[in-house]
């Protein structure tokens, strides 16, 4: 049985506000199995170890190439598009002399 690996770029955290670390790219195996609830403990798990692997790579290419040596059946999810730039902004701007937007508080 040949799990599908899934080929994708890292998106950045929500708890933060730039792009650092978001040009990875990243490789992990589609569940092979469906969890269940530990009668014990109540906890979901599986017997799928696979699922617990993500492997990191600097470019899409270096992840294809490793998953093509290896023969592992891949699909190759697009990167979602980026948002404008973001303008910089400074404290010193809200007192700006000639600043054309209202005053915010």
């Amino acid at each position: 049985m040949a799990q599908t690996a899934r080929i994708h770029q890292v998106a950045k955290s929500a708890m933060q506000s730039g792009r650092a670390n978001s040009a990875e790219w990243v490789l992990d195996w589609e569940p092979g199995e469906a969890q269940r609830a530990d009668p014990l403990t109540g906890w979901a798990g599986s017997g799928d170890t696979r699922s617990q692997v993500r492997l990191r790579f600097p470019s899409q290419e270096a992840a294809v190439a490793y998953a093509e040596a290896r023969g592992i059946p891949y699909l190759v999810e697009a990167p979602k598009p980026v948002a404008a730039t973001i303008k910089p902004k400074a404290y010193a701007d809200n007192f700006r002399f000639g600043r054309t937007e209202n005053w915010s508080h």
